[in-house]
């Protein structure tokens, strides 16, 4: 990945290189006695020789006689350093709601081939780490899939460690299309590029430890009616580079016979209870499931479901009243879960252990009658950030666990409580980490539909946003908000039950937002019926900006060129995007135009105007019943310029202790107008 930052005449040294200083490093007194290792290294001075001697120099830590490091190979043997870590990413549990002990990691290097043809190629293009999209950097790659063509992966693997039972084949996401075969034999595919699936792929295991794995994939991003959020193949403003194939981490385990397939948990505040329910893959298997909560390591519930059960079993837990811990931003507290089945030899059972919190949702009138969201029946102010989740080299893809940790711990510690997942669904490890760190999730549907008439849901609506904010989304305009074909309609339907079902088990998902800016809108109201029947526990904001038909739980406003006027109504008022404030920091300037909602021209411009936002027009409308904001956004993306990070997350671009100073200002202020 490295040698993405050397130059041309660089590169066809630098490969070799790499791989004499990782020997140079094993065998250093053989390779100084034969120099011959290095023959293929073609560069004056014997620059990869250096390199070489270097690295080794700096990872033991001690000079070297006769060779003076320059400062770029110090900076560049410190990065080659964790090459095996890079070649080897996202090696975390990829499923923390649903764990087993038996894992086994196929991230890595994979053969790829992009061409015209379903068909297994016959030779293969070159390398890819996966979960990368060829599309970003990270992947080694650096190519667009287009419409109509054939993205193919190949590797080899082993089965998980031991005998029996079944082995399964999980995917993170894939977008958007894919079939796979192992050793030849068409196992299964999947359409949907934003949720998992898994393929039992036991039937075709050849006893070996070396079995085939073929992916193929396609993906028609704006050509196709599927979710695809913000990608686009003429990427610019705000919308941003199309990616494609293998995003989230590929893994395999291997489980029992009869197995626990899915996992339903659902906690109950007011009674203090949370019921598990189990649907396991062979009749009998959910028979006196059994399920133990600890909270700190203590067991504090434990109990068994009927024995009369097939393969659907349930159990209910109640919570003592010494244990009750609520979740909140301010205690985040996350109950352990552990189920298993009863039923057959002690190698038959299954087990697998969860989480879960207990918090309650509401909207509420305030001491003043003001209508406001509630945790655990308490007003809250939710203050936050619109979250794109894009990163500079892996696009959708994070370049490690840490760094999302750190992202997010740091949005924490500036004062915020809310991130709006925007346009995306992240992989399961980011909502275990707002789960963790108390940070509230209002969680988009991925936008799809046919091409977007942005002169009419974008442009004239907000010209005309007092008159067309309350605009019917009914068939005669389904054609104009990209959602003409029964198709379409149907297939957005299956995509929004996957995402309730996908996330339902993270506690930070606090409301979900079916619709935003009328991009694929149809029948808002219909989606919020079919989200209330899926999950009634959490909050619905109908429909994020305009075309709002009078549904859900959220008046939502989007304002960024009008003067900002707020009042109470029948439902909680959200600010649920405004700001956008642009600065391109020196040194991380965008590579195309800049994108954003009025240009500050320094950090100390920048500072004075998110401060005169949020204390001067901001705060003043919370006593008439704004409860949450929403501002635009965490980091940089692409060509907009907006976010309070970078997009490298290298550098914070207004005034951190501005920041948390001004978040500190408008908790007080609400806290003084609910009374």
């Amino acid at each position: 990945r490295e040698l993405n930052n050397f130059p041309p005449s660089h590169k066809a040294a630098a490969q070799p290189c790499r791989r004499a200083a990782a020997l140079f490093y094993s065998h250093e007194e053989a390779i100084l006695e034969n120099p011959q290792i290095f023959q293929n290294c073609k560069y004056k001075n014997n620059f990869p020789l250096k390199m070489a001697k270097a690295h080794a120099a700096t990872i033991q830590n001690r000079p070297l006689h006769g060779i003076q490091m320059p400062r770029a190979v110090l900076e560049w043997s410190k990065r080659v350093e964790k090459a095996g870590e890079c070649m080897h990413p996202l090696t975390e549990y990829p499923r923390p709601a649903m764990r087993r002990d038996s894992y086994e990691n196929l991230n890595g290097l994979w053969q790829y081939a992009i061409t015209a043809s379903a068909q297994r190629p016959a030779g293969w293009d070159g390398e890819i780490l996966v979960p990368y999209a060829p599309e970003c950097r990270a992947s080694g790659v650096g190519r667009t899939l287009q419409p109509g063509q054939w993205l193919h992966y190949h590797r080899y693997f082993a089965p998980p460690a031991g005998t029996g039972g079944r082995v399964l084949l999980h995917f993170g996401a894939v977008d958007y299309a894919c079939a796979v075969q192992v050793n030849g034999h068409l196992v299964g595919g999947h359409r949907g590029g934003y949720w998992p699936f898994t393929l039992d792929i036991t039937a075709q295991l050849n006893g070996t430890g070396r079995n085939s794995l073929w992916v193929a994939v396609q993906d028609p991003t704006g050509h196709g009616t599927q979710a695809r959020g913000k990608q686009t193949l003429q990427p610019g403003g705000m919308f941003y580079p199309a990616q494609s194939g293998i995003w989230q981490t590929v893994w395999l385990e291997r489980v029992p016979e009869n197995y626990i397939q899915s996992l339903t948990v659902t906690p109950d505040y007011d009674a203090r209870t949370v019921t598990v329910k189990a649907h396991t893959s062979l009749p009998g298997g959910a028979a006196n499931l059994w399920a133990v909560v600890r909270a700190g390591g203590v067991t504090v519930a434990e109990d068994w479901g009927s024995d009369e059960a097939d393969r659907d079993g349930a159990v209910t837990l109640h919570i003592p009243e010494e244990h009750f811990f609520p979740w909140s931003p301010d205690t985040p507290f996350l109950y352990d879960l552990t189920v298993g089945t009863t039923q057959g030899e002690e190698e038959q059972l299954d087990t697998v252990h969860s989480y879960f919190a207990l918090r309650k949702w509401s909207c509420a009138p305030d001491a003043r009658g003001v209508l406001r969201f509630c945790l655990n029946d308490k007003p809250i102010l939710l203050n936050g950030l619109l979250d794109q989740g894009y990163w500079p080299e892996g696009l959708y893809t994070p370049p490690s666990d840490a760094a999302v940790e750190r992202e997010l711990s740091e949005v924490k510690a500036l004062g915020y409580n809310l991130l709006r997942k925007h346009a995306k669904i992240e992989p399961q490890r980011w909502y275990y980490h707002c789960d963790r760190l108390g940070l509230v999730v209002w969680q988009d549907m991925v936008n799809g539909g046919s091409k977007y008439n942005l002169w009419f849901v974008t442009y004239l609506t907000n010209v005309l946003q007092p008159l067309m904010r309350r605009l019917p989304d009914k068939a005669p305009l389904w054609g104009l908000l990209s959602r003409g074909s029964e198709s379409s309609r149907e297939e957005y339907r299956r995509e929004l039950e996957d995402t309730v079902q996908a996330l339902r088990c993270h506690p930070c998902v606090g409301c979900w937002v079916p619709f935003n800016e009328g991009w694929g809108q149809y029948d808002a109201a219909g989606a919020v019926q079919t989200i209330r029947a899926l999950d009634d526990t959490r909050l619905v904001d109908e429909a994020s900006g305009w075309y709002d038909q009078g549904g859900g739980d959220v008046y939502s406003l989007h304002n960024y060129f009008y003067p900002l006027r707020v009042r109470p109504q029948t439902r909680t008022v959200a600010l649920s995007e405004y700001g956008g404030i642009a600065w391109p920091m020196p040194g991380h300037e965008p590579p195309r135009k800049t994108y954003g909602y009025g240009t500050a021209k320094s950090r100390e411009e920048l500072t004075a105007r998110y401060k005169k936002l949020q204390l001067g027009t901001v705060l003043p409308q919370l006593q008439k019943g704004l409860s949450a904001l929403v501002y635009t956004q965490l980091t940089d993306v692409e060509d907009e310029v907006n976010g309070l990070f970078t997009y490298d997350r290298t550098a914070i671009k207004p005034d951190a202790n501005a920041v948390r100073s001004v978040n500190a200002a408008l908790a007080a202020e609400f806290a003084r107008v609910i009374k």
